[in-house]
């Protein structure tokens, strides 16, 4: 019977750290218009209908530093491509991480004349995460310019962490 409760409190040690662990793999990073990066002639819409994005995901903008930027904006001047007012942040390294904190929409415009004209924008919906620590479920319908449904959207997040929590603790139960 001892041996049974030393297995059964290891097994659930390990689960714990494995739900732990599981909440730092979660964040996914996301190259912004994939292998060809933040540049001209990308459609950046269909990009962004690729993928589901959640609270501690990052984009990541890969660009010629000088020849591009990127700023996030307010959805007023995302639609008008007017960035006299409504940038919140300008990202200028040519390699920028933008982290996504907080569920809702985000807005995102290259600011080099013309190129925001040229499609260089996109909005994102980014769900906020769920109590069980996935935050794929929920997702916010994406900006209304953008349409329908994403292509390619991944698989809910921390189901393999709650599959394993159960099979612990059915084996756990099993043991007695």
């Amino acid at each position: 019977m001892d041996s049974n409760l030393t297995l059964c409190h290891t097994l659930s040690a390990i689960f714990l750290l494995c739900l732990l662990a599981q909440r730092h793999v979660q964040a996914t990073e996301y190259m912004v218009g994939d292998d060809l990066g933040w540049d001209t002639g990308n459609n950046y819409l269909l990009w962004s209908q690729k993928y589901k994005f959640s609270v501690g995901d990052v984009l990541v903008f890969k660009y010629e530093e000088g020849q591009h930027d990127v700023c996030q904006v307010r959805e007023e001047t995302y639609r008008s491509c007017d960035p006299t007012s409504g940038i919140t942040k300008i990202y200028n390294s040519g390699n920028d991480q933008v982290n996504l904190t907080e569920g809702g929409k985000y807005w995102f415009i290259c600011n080099i004349t013309g190129h925001c004209q040229g499609g260089m924008k996109f909005g994102i919906s980014v769900a906020s995460a769920s109590p069980n620590g996935g935050g794929g479920g929920g997702l916010a319908p994406p900006p209304e310019e953008q349409g329908g449904g994403a292509a390619g959207e991944a698989v809910g997040r921390g189901r393999v962490g709650w599959v394993l929590g159960l099979a612990i603790g059915g084996l756990c139960l099993l043991s007695y």
